[in-house]
């Protein structure tokens, strides 16, 4: 990959006025408003920890007045050293990209599908190696139904390896899913080049960007968020709620797939 396909995402994204911005416990959300309609995105909230560099003075400087920005400044956060602002970028993406998908609906149903990812990876991976970035709640299912299955995790489980082992995991599994927050974190260039040409790899998560573009990076499968009642997941975001919690309260799952020959 010769340019981060974050860069590729924000040379293609259209601008808007930002309405609101939320920095929750564990979800940020950002809208921003076009011809009075308002469109959402979430991102995971990163602590301090999970990303690569350190933070000198307030992790958000421009607190209180973030909303005043263009949306285009604020999805170039994604690129800070602090991680709030770097949710926040992410966030302002997702909420463009909502913005864009709104602007060709016939396109956008088309694309997106209501489609359980656990699912995707326990059929696909049936009788394979599959190996999971990020500890996802369907991995009991999962486990059940394919070959074999590899779980890394920076904070690992019982039965999980640490994402330390991902160099010689990868590049035996035939299925590969990879937590969005891979995105966040900068690990996602360097766990997509583990991978083999052959394997199917899907990203996960509500911070997933839903847009084609990822498939020119080696992804064939998004499965990402799209916010539905937005009033009612700002709330449930500023009050520290999990994802969960705001699923139900107006967020609905969808998946892209890419065309396979």
């Amino acid at each position: 990959m010769q340019k981060h396909i974050l860069d590729d995402l924000l040379t293609t994204l259209p601008d808007a006025p930002v309405q609101t911005v939320r920095i929750g416990t564990h979800w940020t959300a950002v809208v921003v408003e076009r011809q009075g309609r308002r469109h959402c995105g979430l991102a995971s909230s990163l602590e301090g920890e999970d990303c690569h560099q350190d933070n000198v003075g307030p992790a958000v400087p421009q607190a209180g007045r973030l909303h005043l920005q263009s949306s285009r400044a604020l999805a170039e956060l994604v690129h800070s050293a602090s991680p709030p602002e770097v949710s926040v970028g992410m966030a302002t993406i997702n909420a463009l990209l909502a913005l864009d998908s709104a602007s060709s609906p016939q396109t956008q149903e088309k694309a997106w599908i209501d489609l359980n990812a656990g699912k995707v990876i326990a059929t696909r991976g049936a009788g394979t190696h599959v190996a999971l970035v990020g500890h996802f709640p369907f991995i009991p299912q999962v486990r059940e139904r394919v070959g074999r299955l590899s779980v890394l995790e920076r904070r690992p489980h019982e039965q999980d390896l640490p994402a330390s082992a991902a160099s010689e995991v990868i590049p035996q599994a035939d299925v590969v899913a990879l937590t969005s927050m891979t995105l966040l974190n900068r690990t996602f260039d360097g766990l997509m080049a583990l991978c083999r040409p052959d394997a199917l790899v899907l990203l996960l998560g509500p911070t997933t960007p839903l847009s084609p573009l990822l498939f020119d990076h080696g992804v064939h499968i998004l499965s990402g968020s799209v916010v539905e009642d937005i009033d009612a997941v700002l709330q449930s975001v500023g009050q520290g709620a999990s994802f969960r919690q705001i699923h139900r309260a107006g967020v609905r799952l969808v998946t892209m797939k890419r065309a396979m020959p």
